[in-house]
């Protein structure tokens, strides 16, 4: 699938190809803390097929729970999470936020990891009332 996007002021953008099978949520507490959220959601494409097309993004470096260095890239006018790598081997992957995806309403999570570290009501909020607009 041909996707697009760019992070939440427009400033860095992107295009890449991926298979919408890989979309992941990711519980840990290191994304926890990175999106200020209760979980991240990601795809992944092979470095390859991923192209930025506007402007560059900042770099921050973060080691994991698992010891692994992950890059993680973000505008550096809006402060958005668009994408991060790895070091070695796991520098062949991108991992895209999906929610920087200009697609995202096509794209479901296949798959949960982390989950020791889901926040306990993560799982309960279809239960919640909600608002079409606020």
């Amino acid at each position: 699938m041909h996707i697009d996007g760019q992070c939440h002021c427009g400033f860095v953008t992107y295009e890449a190809e991926i298979d919408p099978e890989h979309v992941t949520i990711c519980h840990c507490t290191d994304c926890q803390r990175l999106t200020g959220t209760a979980y991240r959601v990601s795809t992944s494409t092979p470095r390859s097929s991923f192209r930025l097309t506007g402007g560059e993004p900042k770099l921050y470096v973060k080691t994991g729970e698992n010891g692994r260095k992950r890059l993680q890239f973000f505008c550096p006018n809006c402060g958005s999470p668009v994408y991060t790598t790895g070091t070695d081997e796991d520098a062949e992957e991108i991992g895209i936020r999906v929610g920087t995806v200009n697609q995202r309403r096509e794209l479901a999570p296949c798959k949960q990891i982390w989950c020791s570290s889901a926040l306990p009501w993560s799982g309960d909020i279809g239960k919640l009332p909600g608002l079409p607009r606020d």
